[in-house]
């Protein structure tokens, strides 16, 4: 990358064989097509002023084997490029056009599009969902053709003309350490958090269960015993809880099952969005898990035309392994105390990377590793970006 120093670190923490972490950053040269220009589109090449420059950060954490994070990796980027291309017309101008060709089949195009509120940057989000579902398809077909399985979550980040769009389809997550504040750049997605999401699914199609799971969620999971009593439940509409009588279809294991970490959805899986596991099933079952997993990221923009970024203002990118066992005021805390410690050091960004990984992996302790706390250190994959964002390129 051109744009100053940007630091991916990606260990296996010493604890497992395979590491299933993967990670990609590139800069994107979006091209302008011309629809008149159809035939003729290898001259734009040779034509500087007919690119968009985008940079591109992104990690995969993968599930059941690498092999889906190692697609996406290779992939997704080639994704988001191809559908900002698309749309490179509309996403250089303040208000996007009704139609992308420029025609005008209403006067009043320009005032639904106000009306609706249509800025370039909701196109830009647009791209990006749409990237996210293209690549899920294409790990799926590649995944079938050569007969692996697993999966991965995905967090990307992406610049483009002064806003910074970071998408997310999983339990990763992204922050922005500045001098006074840390924004947050993601919300993870697990079955926890997305209950309703699954419960309405289930609602609307009650096969996917196949008569092995309930879509209710109890505090506890219930017994013979609590059948024809009223015990605390919650259904997809409901934010709090109520009383249900107990039948014993209720007695079935429950769509969304266990707590924290622990919490998996259809006893399988402890992520709700991400790519792949396109043929997953529960074991000693024919219930799909797929139908319940959504490869469509939740997109957050930051605007940097509202900011005043500091010199030690930073990006910071991790795979769940950081966050287990670091909250966002411990994260921003490190960096800043790192930063304002090293400002000299032309390499401090890849070492705070690096500090922020040890941090997370602990010391071993007989055989045990554990945090400087004495609590448990993180026994997953680590892997972390750390981006510098006082001298970005300012008209990418």
């Amino acid at each position: 990358l051109t744009w100053s120093v940007c630091t991916r670190r990606v260990i296996n923490v010493d604890k497992s064989e395979f590491n299933e972490d993967q990670a990609a950053c590139c800069q994107i040269s979006v091209r302008r097509r011309e629809s008149s220009l159809e035939e003729d589109q290898e001259w734009l090449i040779l034509c500087s002023t007919q690119f968009l420059t985008a940079y591109y950060w992104a990690l995969f954490d993968g599930h059941g084997g690498p092999e889906a994070a190692i697609i996406a990796s290779n992939y997704l980027h080639y994704c988001i490029k191809q559908k900002l291309e698309e749309v490179a017309g509309a996403i250089v101008e303040a208000q996007p056009p009704m139609h992308l060709s420029g025609r005008c089949v209403c006067d009043s195009d320009p005032q639904f599009v106000e009306e609706k509120h249509i800025h370039a940057e909701d196109v830009v989000v647009g791209a990006l969902e749409n990237a996210f579902q293209e690549c899920d398809e294409v790990i799926g077909q590649e995944m079938e053709a050569t007969s692996q399985t697993g999966g991965c979550t995905a967090l990307a980040a992406l610049y483009l003309q002064g806003k910074l769009y970071v998408a997310n389809a999983g339990d990763s997550r992204a922050i922005l350490v500045l001098k006074d504040t840390v924004v947050p750049m993601s919300c993870e997605f697990t079955p926890e958090t997305e209950r309703q999401r699954l419960q309405h699914l289930a609602f609307l199609f009650p096969k996917l269960l196949d008569g092995e799971f309930t879509r209710f969620e109890f505090p506890r999971r219930l017994k013979g015993d609590d059948v024809g009593q009223k015990v605390l439940y919650r259904d997809y509409f409901m934010e709090g809880w109520g009383y249900k009588l107990v039948e014993k279809a209720d007695l079935k294991y429950p769509l969304v099952h266990g707590h924290g970490k622990q919490a998996r959805l259809l006893g399988t899986l402890a992520v709700s969005r991400g790519f792949g596991d396109h043929q997953l099933k529960v074991i000693d079952t024919n219930i799909e898990v797929k139908p319940f997993l959504s490869c469509i990221p939740k997109v957050n923009v930051f605007d940097f035309a509202l900011h005043d970024i500091q010199e030690d203002d930073v990006l910071i990118m991790a795979t769940d392994g950081l966050w287990d066992v670091l909250c966002n005021k411990e994260v921003a805390h490190m960096v800043r105390s790192f930063l304002a410690e090293n400002r000299t050091d032309p390499h401090r960004f890849s070492e705070l990377a690096k500090c922020l990984v040890c941090r997370a992996r602990g010391k071993k302790r007989g055989h045990q590793w554990m945090l400087d706390d004495s609590h448990e250190a993180s026994y997953d994959d680590i892997s972390v970006f750390v981006i510098p964002l006082h001298n970005r390129v300012e008209d990418c």
